[in-house]
């Protein structure tokens, strides 16, 4: 009958014998040589354990917010407030008109950039529409035959249309679609000091800092000079005092912010102290366009994608980001100085454009540590194991040379 193997013959770490252990110079040299190397790469191995890195997830975005706000803070260095005018449209075809009267703060700006006070409308400026009064309803400002005062069908014999503000004499003349110029001679602009204020603007730039609410579909939003309104399913601009003034005003501008979605302080602070890259949140903030030529027409093209971070310490940022692609080229068309086998589409107006794509995907980027618990002590154990080898076969391959040639020597 056979003997069962005992636990001696299963031994994989055979000893070797006392007398067989030789210790050498180049062995005490080489033990140091593996220490100090295995130390090194425990060390680094602990700083990538520790490490924290951003693992991004691509989803559908489920979203059920319909609206997106949009962050603006620009600077329109040769344009004066009051010339400029900025409107949203989405794809459904929804326009909203003129958002600088609502939700926006806008600052004047001298020929030197700096701010010299902030720019706000006049209280009679915000009844922007002309008004019905009675026949006894008291003063009753002239249209100058921009529309028909004396009211249509569907109202009662005594009323009629007033335009009893610089304001309403402006709009009156947009939908007749006629030039307002600066409102010269017009006794309701003349009253309120809206011909002195605008010509003694002429030479001043303009800072423009708000947020404008969006449908989440995508469209374009745009600065512009004059008033809008749609004529004819049309959106037009009055463009007669741009067009006066043929040695003033261009669209050069710059960028201090431009982002989608939240934009409150607590936002703020969290990236601050955030040791990731977020310039694909606003990458074009400080973008800054030098305007040659007055008649240009300037463009961005967005992609935004939502975006949500994750953070290991369980603070958490919904923002969005977007890609954008710049162009310009100027209204009268025709070939490319810069690249001669390029011509540029004839029209347009001189305008700034941003024209945003959403797209229906969203990135969550979560913060993890680089390596798990059970993964930094494999990474240990393959370090200290192949340090060990490497200087065992190095040892003997010195050991065998060495000795070799003592043999050589000897014969």
């Amino acid at each position: 009958m056979s003997k069962a193997p005992s636990l001696f013959s299963l031994d994989a770490f055979a000893k070797t014998m006392d007398d067989r252990k030789i210790k050498t110079s180049s062995g005490g040299i080489i033990t140091i040589i593996c220490c100090i190397t295995t130390f090194f790469l425990l060390f680094n191995e602990y700083q990538d354990y520790n490490r924290i890195v951003l693992r991004p997830e691509l989803v559908v975005d489920r979203d059920r917010d319909n609206n997106l706000d949009i962050n603006l803070d620009i600077s329109f260095p040769h344009l004066p407030c009051d010339l400029i005018s900025l409107d949203v449209m989405d794809l459904t075809g929804d326009i909203e008109f003129d958002l600088l009267k609502n939700g926006f703060t806008k600052y004047r700006l001298d020929s030197n950039g700096k701010e010299i006070g902030e720019s706000s409308f006049d209280a009679n400026e915000q009844n922007n529409d002309v008004e019905t009064v009675g026949a006894s309803g008291g003063y009753c400002g002239p249209c100058y035959g921009a529309v028909n005062q004396n009211g249509n069908d569907d109202k009662p014999d005594n009323e009629k249309i007033c335009c009893n503000t610089c304001e309403q004499v402006r709009v009156a003349y947009s939908k007749a679609a006629w030039k307002f110029y600066d409102g010269k001679d017009v006794e309701q602009c003349e009253r309120e000091g809206y011909v002195k204020r605008i010509n003694e603007r002429l030479n001043e730039g303009c800072r423009i800092k708000g947020i404008a609410e969006i449908n989440k579909i995508g469209g374009n939003i745009h600065f512009a000079p004059g008033a809008s309104i749609s004529i004819g399913g049309k959106h037009v601009h009055d463009m007669s005092l741009f067009d006066k003034h043929t040695d003033k005003f261009s669209f050069a501008h710059t960028i201090n912010h431009f982002s989608f979605g939240e934009n409150n302080e607590d936002v703020n602070a969290i990236f601050q102290n955030d040791s990731h890259d977020h310039r694909t949140s606003s990458p074009l903030d400080g973008k800054s366009i030098d305007a040659n030529n007055k008649y240009e027409m300037y463009t961005y093209y967005l992609k935004v994608v939502n975006t949500r971070f994750e953070y290991i310490n369980g603070d958490m940022v919904e923002t969005n980001e977007f890609s954008a692609t710049q162009h310009n080229r100027p209204l009268k068309g025709g070939r490319d100085d810069d690249h001669p086998n390029t011509i540029h589409a004839r029209g347009g107006i001189p305008s700034l454009f941003f024209y945003f794509d959403i797209s229906p995907l969203k990135i969550i980027n979560r913060e993890e540590y680089n390596k798990s618990f059970s993964a930094f002590l494999l990474s240990l154990c393959s370090a200290i194991a192949g340090i060990l080898t490497v200087g065992a076969i190095l040892d003997r391959t010195i050991w065998s040379a060495r000795r070799f040639i003592k043999e050589k020597k000897s014969t």
